[in-house]
């Protein structure tokens, strides 16, 4: 099976940027727009995860209540408030150019978001 293809490998993906938004928000200083960044990807990977474990197609996109309507389509209902999910839309690309950048109550909020997503997702693909 391709990796493309495999839940498995999308799950490591979304794990990975786990690790690096909650390593971001423990540094002395943290890294706020970071944090708010990977947690976002991480809430994306592992929705394409479910995605791919009914083998269902997907649009190149970072948002995730088009995501969310796809996994409902596929018979996947995440229940997570829409308005949850398009905050933390905002940060696949807002936060990756200089600006008004997120605040710490913004980052655990997107940690949080996330962490609702992955446990989710886990537990759905048997992780």
């Amino acid at each position: 099976m391709s990796e493309i293809n495999d839940p498995r490998a999308w799950a490591e993906k979304a794990e990975e940027d786990f690790a690096l938004a909650q390593t971001a928000l423990k540094r002395k200083k943290p890294f706020i727009t970071g944090a708010c960044f990977h947690a976002q990807q991480c809430a994306e990977k592992y929705m394409k995860a479910l995605l791919v474990s009914r083998k269902k197609g997907f649009p190149m996109t970072h948002d995730l209540l088009v995501l969310n309507d796809l996994c409902s389509q596929a018979g996947i209902f995440l229940e997570i408030e829409p308005k949850l999910l398009n905050s933390l839309t905002d940060y696949a690309v807002r936060t990756r150019y200089p600006g008004e950048g997120p605040t710490m109550e913004d980052a655990k909020e997107a940690m949080a978001t996330a962490r609702l997503v992955r446990k989710f997702s886990r537990s759905f693909l048997g992780l």
